[in-house]
Formats: structure tokens, C-alpha cells, sequence
């Protein structure tokens, strides 16, 4: 089944003309994603590689059926971009922009809920359920469709950890890169349950890194409402003390938030955590003999 794009997704791409829309808005379609117009104000009327230009995203909507949408517009324009497309109907926002300032991030997250739509990221790479839908920037020649679903902070780790599930034979089911940011559109919990109620993900695999809290409550949300097999990852186990390392959300406060207390919280309720990328792949096919 595959969890948030699949061979349903119908999507539209903001920011089209753009250097990075162009580009990945190209890689995209290769690759089998249903890209049925691209949005960029001035520019409606226009095609790019056989996809319709419109001036705004309730035309795009309106016009082609369009629910998901990718964003590669700057951090300035960003949130306006997400709002007009959940107000436009869309139902799936995966948002690329990296930058955007945090009161911003803000607003677009609850206007999202509000509506009750997806969103993924922003600042991230994505999202791919393979062989199905591929919506962001993730190189897709490391992914094969499986059982396995991913879901993590950091976009390398991401395509690290799956080339070594696929080196290994195993596939994905979806792949969900959540965004480095302080504040995203969704939390690990969040994906998690999805992948819980997919019947084509049998084992899922987490990777966090340093900064804030998420991976600890994540391992509460885990023992009361996770039955499938969880192997773990937490980036940043070797992070100079004071320093800031990546990501905007990788801060630690307070002593919270360090590798050293998201692994024994994912430990404590029985989450095997890989100590290189290489290992959690291994521990996955363990988990799925």
C-alpha cells in the first residue's frame, strides 16, 4: 500500500521555472511520478517538459485533479506557498525550502493541521514510495519497493540506510525524510503510526539524530502503540559538546537531547539500535527472518 504518495498521487510542482524546479521537476517525471502541472505566477499558459503552467495552484487544482504538491520556492515565499496550497484543497504538501524562518514554520504547520492535510518538511528531501511516487530530491536509484518503511531527520542518512537495506535485497515500502527543522510538519510518532496501520511495512526503521526531544517521546509512543519490529539510528554520537552541529533542530538543551539519552530511551523499550548505517540494515534482516 505504501504510506502519504503512491500511484494515486497526482502532483504539482510550485516554483516549476525555477532552477531547482526545473531540475527536479525533470527527475521526477523520469522516474514515473504523476506531475500534472507546475505553478509559478507570470507563467501560466507555459508547458515544461509537457507539464501545464498555472498562475496559481487553485487554477493547477481546479484544472488537473492535482492533491499533492512539491515546493521549491525561496524561504520567503515558502509558507505563502504551503498555505495557498492547503487552502486550494491540496492534501499533501512536501516542502523542499530550506530557511524558512521559525515564527513562519509556525504558522504554515497549524494552518496545515487546521485543515487536516500532510505536511512534509520543510527543509527536507522528501518523500518516495518506490516504484509508485517519488515527490522531492532523493537520488531514487538507491531504493527498491519492500516492506521496510523509513522515516527519518537527515536527508544522507536517509539514502545511506536504504542503499544498505537494498544492497541486502531489502526493499522499501515508503521513505519518509521529516525535515531537520525545529519545527516540521510531522513527527516521528506521526509517521510511525502510519506505517503501523500499513499492511506493506513489516519492519520500520527510525533515524534521529541530536537535538531536542523527539526521538525520547517517540520511544513512549513506541511501547504503547508499535507492534512491528523497530531498528533505530541516532546521528551525532560522536558531536563535540557545545558545538552546533547540522541542522537547526539539532540543539541540545539542558543536557537533553544528546545521542547518548535517544538511544537509551529507544533501548528501554526494546528498539535495537545500529551503531553504523551498515548495522541497522543488518539488524533489519534479522528482524525479518
Amino acid at each position: 500500500m505504501a504510506i502519504i504518495v503512491d500511484e494515486s498521487t497526482r502532483a504539482i510542482v510550485q516554483g516549476i521555472t525555477g532552477s531547482q524546479g526545473r531540475f527536479h521537476t525533470e527527475r521526477m517525471l523520469k522516474y514515473g511520478t504523476k506531475i500534472v502541472a507546475g505553478v509559478t505566477p507570470g507563467k501560466g499558459g507555459e508547458k515544461l517538459f509537457g507539464v501545464p503552467i498555472f498562475n496559481t495552484v487553485n487554477e493547477a487544482v481546479r484544472e488537473t485533479g492535482a492533491n499533492a504538491s512539491v515546493i521549491f520556492v525561496p524561504a520567503s515565499f515558502a509558507t505563502d506557498a504551503i498555505m495557498e496550497a492547503v487552502n486550494a484543497g491540496i492534501k499533501v504538501v512536501v516542502c523542499i525550502t530550506e530557511g524558512i524562518p521559525v515564527h513562519d514554520e509556525l504558522k504554515a504547520y497549524l494552518r496545515v493541521k487546521e485543515a487536516g492535510a500532510i505536511l512534509v518538511g520543510p527543509n527536507c528531501p522528501g518523500v518516495i514510495s518506490p516504484d509508485k511516487c517519488h515527490l522531492g530530491i532523493m537520488p531514487t536509484h538507491v531504493f527498491r519497493e519492500g516492506n521496510v518503511g523509513v522515516v527519518s531527520r537527515s536527508g544522507t542518512l536517509t539514502y545511506q540506510i536504504s542503499y544498505n537495506l537494498t544492497s541486502l535485497g531489502i526493499g522499501q515500502s515508503t521513505v519518509v525524510g521529516i525535515g531537520g527543522d525545529r519545527i516540521v510538519g510531522l513527527t516521528f510518532a506521526e509517521v510511525l503510526e502510519m506505517f503501523e496501520k500499513d499492511k506493506q511495512t513489516e519492519a520500520i526503521v527510525l533515524i534521529g539524530e541530536i537535538g531536542g526531544r523527539d526521538e525520547e517521546r517517540t520511544a513512549e509512543f513506541i511501547k504503547e502503540n508499535i507492534s512491528k519490529p523497530v531498528v533505530g539510528y541516532i546521528a551525532g554520537i560522536t558531536a563535540p559538546p557545545g558545538k552546533r552541529m547540522g541542522h537547526a533542530g539539532a540543539i541540545i538543551e539542558g543536557g537533553v537531547g544528546t545521542a547518548e539519552s535517544k538511544i537509551r530511551a529507544l533501548k528501554a523499550v526494546g528498539v535495537e539500535v545500529g551503531k553504523t548505517p551498515k548495522e541497522v540494515a543488518e539488524l533489519v534482516a534479522k528482524k525479518l527472518k
